[in-house]
């Protein structure tokens, strides 16, 4: 069974959209890959940090699917990451309305010993300097490191990202940040730039409008399945990223042609992420129902045409 290891939150959300609100719920980048990542057959750890005022339940939850938890710190008398967010009607644009990094502001990663050796990383959202740390104490380089980040960090902290940039071999980002991060307009030229800093696969998310993937000349586009309605977006990127890199980890082959399955599979699972708030869909989604939207997602995209 191959290792993957996962850098990212475990967090408290509050969040707010035009379907409801929620009081103090579980999430954070960490939680929603590691969810994604355990509906594949793989040895996953989150390596993350905590206060001692997360109740042991979610810990317990990460646990119950297969996760190691050893990697999260538990600070004594520390509180965890805090987000609260507004979505607006659109669903696409949201307001931060408090953000308090409590513990996550002192964070220093500690991989976990028996996972210094995975052969798949899985770098979440998080200061750059941050999964530079955990690139650092791997014991040789990961077959597959893969990167997602925001603008933020192209803002606060670009040096250091592009330090992280230049060692990974897959980036995820959005349409926004790939314009941002290489100054190009068109996604095709956004892409080649961006696999001059360093990654082979450049994955460029849109969000409802699906994802593109990126490797020299080769391009290969994923569609996202038309919902009927988005109830709570805030993990689809990082379920994504998880369904991504769990089925990578599973299936051990870092090839172009299975990165497209991957992307099916991440586009597949954030699909169900953003059904329900927070964790629930997740938490309660059964293999059949993974099984049978992947078959739409399959006669989405599928089509024969006869070529002179």
């Amino acid at each position: 069974m191959s290792k993957l290891v996962i850098v990212g939150t475990v967090a408290f959300d509050e969040i707010e959209t035009p379907f409801g609100k929620t009081g103090k719920i579980l999430g954070g980048a960490g939680t929603f890959i590691g969810l994604a990542a355990s509906q594949f057959n793989v040895d996953a750890a989150i390596v993350s940090i905590v206060g001692d005022d997360l109740p042991k339940e979610y810990l317990d939850l990460l646990s119950s699917r297969n996760i190691d938890i050893s990697g999260i710190e538990v600070v004594e008398g520390g509180k965890t990451f805090y987000w609260s967010g507004r979505y607006h009607n659109d669903m696409n644009s949201r307001d931060t309305l408090v953000t308090e990094l409590n513990t996550l502001a002192d964070f220093n990663p500690v991989v976990p010993a028996n996972y210094k050796d995975a052969e798949i990383v899985m770098l979440g959202n998080l200061h750059p300097a941050v999964q530079l740390s955990v690139l650092d104490q791997m014991d040789e380089k990961p077959k597959l490191a893969v990167l997602d980040t925001m603008n933020f960090w192209m803002d606060s902290a670009l040096e250091d990202l592009k330090k992280v940039i230049a060692r990974v071999d897959v980036i995820t980002i959005n349409d926004e940040e790939a314009r941002q991060l290489s100054g190009e307009y068109s996604l095709v030229s956004a892409a080649r730039k961006i696999h001059e800093m360093g990654p082979k696969y450049v994955v460029i998310k849109k969000g409802e409008h699906g994802a593109l993937l990126f490797n020299n000349d080769n391009v290969f586009f994923a569609p996202a399945l038309p919902l009927e309605e988005v109830f709570d977006p805030t993990g689809a990127g990082d379920t994504f990223a998880g369904g991504f890199s769990g089925y990578i980890a599973s299936t051990k082959n870092i090839s172009f042609d299975n990165m497209k399955n991957a992307i099916i599979q991440g586009s597949n699972l954030a699909s169900f992420c953003v059904e329900k708030f927070g964790t629930e869909r997740m938490v309660n989604l059964s293999k059949d129902e993974i099984k049978q939207r992947l078959t739409q997602f399959k006669a989405l995209t599928q089509f024969e045409i006869e070529l002179d």
